[in-house]
């Protein structure tokens, strides 16, 4: 039953998404990426300042990225949600970010 509603509310994400603007899907879809990333930072990376990592991660994270880490969302994080994200801070302008705002969050 459970299985059911998951696919139902995807298909409604889905179908809502094609009715969007350009700019409203890539909103949307990095809205459910964020929720991915979330659960990958706080599992993956004890310790981290969370919200600027997850920041740094979605801001530097290619459409393809964003759109993987967005399907995740229903049944993630799975391992390719793991893997994208160490990809992504693994960056060099992704770990500029972090140490802009990541550090002074640290350091706070």
């Amino acid at each position: 039953m459970l299985q059911l509603t998951w696919h139902k509310a995807a298909l409604a994400s889905a179908l809502l998404l094609a009715a969007c603007t350009p700019q409203a899907q890539d909103q949307i879809a990095r809205e459910a990426a964020r929720s991915t990333v979330t659960r990958v930072v706080t599992d993956r990376f004890p310790g981290v300042p969370v919200e600027p990592t997850i920041n740094c991660v979605i801001d530097n994270a290619t459409a393809v990225q964003i759109r993987a880490l967005a399907i995740d969302t229903v049944g993630g994080p799975t391992q390719s949600s793991i893997e994208i994200v160490t990809q992504i801070v693994s960056k060099p302008e992704a770990l500029t970010c972090l140490a802009a705002q990541g550090l002074p969050a640290l350091l706070r």
